[in-house]
């Protein structure tokens, strides 16, 4: 009852504000002026507003009405935590917001949105459509939300974390000369990076403000002669910053970026309007800047590890393998004496594992430990409800992941709980089936990740299955888990995959309210050499991940010998590569759960 009338207070509060600034309807959406996977809590506006704690979603207010918009995902915990008195439930996918809007509005009507919170490419989409229905969308000066937002959390205050040029490869002069050539090369002044960890990247710096993510809350403007100007909080700077990132490298407040894109008229500015928030770009229009759309030129360049980054991905994955081989043993061992944990728990023992670890400093996302029927939602959080209890002669899955000071980790390992059934472990297989062929991949430079795709489901479509996600993402050095622009998935990127990309290989399959399985390595890009005579240059992948799969879940029947061998052999490499690390009891489990098949 308590959260129902706070709930109620904050809309006529923000009602009561609307008003104040004339605007009928007011966007809130889950993101903040950084446009990241993840928001800190000082940025939670759409929790604040409805109490719904999910990573996605959006909520429109109107003068009497609301409606929260979720994608399937949230369908359920929607219900649960955000109050029907108050808000209608919209769908993400198959209600548009600016659709429901002229629905629901009168001609005239004003549309208030924070501009900081929405992309350049949706803000003048969302301009156009609803100026066809006489419909104003209005950027707002102030945030309604903010003016209501009693008890504020503070924004973070830890200092800026200097990344060591040797673990980096390139020191941030090396990265923001190759920076500069690609705004040359589209013909720009000047670029505008609002992504985080592309900021960090180029700068060689990590941070601790946003959640499961080691980056800086900033935004950076670096021109054709890489110069760069950072606007973050002065307080966070380092005393050595200055020497670390060298000359060409000035450091601004926050507030002064306004001031700045107004001083751009005249210029070119490479902006993303699909990453970019819309405020930033409509300023520098206002103020007669030309802008050039393009991608973000630091993100490509990221991605492609180099030796150093690599030498430090092969080296925490190890440990992390240590870390996940030693929770499986005491999985294992546990379910054996008939002990039965609930997800939560399961979730905290291995992280446990991982703290042990003098580099390990966070996870790299939320676990999803998930055990029956909640397996069968690909990104369940068991925080976001009571954690459910294991039960015996089941699957649990847990995708998991860390952040250590030399790298970034993401696993899945699907595990037997007692017996399975003939038909999970078919299932299982057919997903590692699909796993293996694209682990053996070998394709032309220039291939896209969406040329592969198909690899790891055509296992699964031969017997009418299929999973419903991407295949695979790529993945930061000490940076975001989901990393861009590369991935495979079967639409809508072709971004080729090149030598020292890191992606994930997860293919899944998910029976609704039964089981979920997953199995999850990260693998990456590098040359395929042993090829006799090739008329092209020819890519493969490397695997990252060392952790054993669980051989309880096979149908050996469904495999081939290649498939088998594949299976033996990463099996000793894992237990190659991590048997000098355990003692006793775990290294024994070890070594029965990498025997060959």
């Amino acid at each position: 009852m308590a959260a129902n009338t706070a709930i109620a207070e904050r809309l006529y509060a923000v009602r009561t504000e609307m008003r104040n600034q004339s605007i009928d309807a007011f966007i809130v959406p889950r993101a903040d002026e950084y446009l990241g996977e993840y928001v800190p809590a000082h940025n939670e506006r759409l929790l604040w507003t409805t109490g719904f704690t999910g990573s996605a979603g959006a909520a429109i207010i109107l003068k009497r009405t609301a409606a929260i918009f979720t994608d399937g995902r949230y369908t359920v915990q929607v219900r649960q935590q955000v109050d029907a008195e108050h808000f209608d439930f919209e769908s993400l996918t198959d209600t548009p917001q600016v659709q429901w809007l002229i629905q629901n509005l009168k001609a005239g009507s004003k549309v208030g949105v924070d501009a900081k919170l929405h992309t350049y490419q949706w803000f003048k989409s969302a301009e156009l459509e609803l100026a066809k229905a006489n419909i104003e969308l209005v950027s707002v000066a102030k945030n309604p939300i903010d003016a209501c937002w009693q008890s504020r959390p503070v924004k973070p205050t830890d200092a800026i974390h200097i990344f060591a040029n040797e673990k980096a490869g390139k020191t941030s002069q090396e990265k923001r000369t190759l920076i500069a050539e690609k705004i040359t090369e589209h013909h720009a002044d000047v670029a505008l990076i609002t992504a985080l960890d592309s900021i960090c990247w180029l700068l060689n710096i990590r941070g601790n403000d946003v959640p499961r993510l080691p980056v800086v809350l900033s935004t950076l403007l670096i021109d054709a002669e890489g110069k760069v100007k950072l606007f973050v909080d002065l307080n966070k700077l380092p005393d050595n910053i200055e020497a670390h990132v060298g000359k060409g490298v000035t450091f601004y407040a926050e507030t002064e970026l306004q001031n700045h894109l107004a001083l751009l008229e005249g210029k070119k500015l490479l902006a993303d309007p699909n990453t970019a928030n819309a405020w930033t770009q409509l300023t520098a229009e206002k103020n007669s800047a030309q802008l050039v759309a393009a991608d973000d030129p630091i993100a490509i360049i990221k991605a492609q590890k180099n030796e150093s980054e690599l030498s430090g991905m092969k080296a925490c994955h190890i440990r992390d393998g240590v870390a996940v081989s030693k929770f499986l043993a005491w999985l294992d061992k546990e379910v054996h004496l008939g002990n039965l944990f609930d997800e939560g728990q399961l979730a905290d023992k291995l992280e446990s594992f991982r703290k042990l670890d003098p580099l390990y400093q966070q996870p790299s996302f939320d676990t999803i430990s998930a055990v029956g029927g909640n397996a069968a939602m690909c990104h369940y959080n068991h925080m976001n409800g009571k954690p459910a209890v294991m039960p015996m002669n089941s699957i649990y899955l847990v995708d998991s992941g860390a952040q250590y000071l030399d790298g970034t980790t993401d696993i899945t390992r699907t595990v037997a709980i007692g017996k399975v059934t003939a038909e999970q472990k078919q299932m299982f297989t057919l997903v590692l089936k699909g796993h293996i062929a694209l682990d053996k991949a070998r394709f032309p430079k220039g291939t896209s990740g969406q040329q592969l795709d198909t690899l790891a489901r055509q296992y699964l479509w031969q017997y009418g299955f299929d999973f419903d996600h991407g295949t695979g993402h790529g993945v930061g050095h000490y940076l975001n888990v989901h990393e861009g622009p590369q991935r495979v998935a079967s639409k809508g990127n072709a971004v080729p995959l090149l030598e020292g990309m890191v992606i994930s290989n997860e293919p899944g399959y998910y029976r609704a309210n039964e089981f979920g399985i997953r199995i999850e390595n990260l693998i990456y890009v590098t040359q395929c050499t042993k090829l006799f005579q090739p008329e092209r240059e020819m890519l493969r992948f490397e695997a990252l991940t060392m952790a054993p799969i669980d051989h309880h879940l096979l149908d050996k029947s469904l495999m081939t010998e290649a498939e088998i061998r594949w299976l033996n052999s990463y099996h000793t490499t894992v237990l190659d590569n991590l048997s000098s690390h355990l003692n006793d009891e775990d290294l024994a489990w070890l070594k029965r759960a990498t025997e060959a098949i």
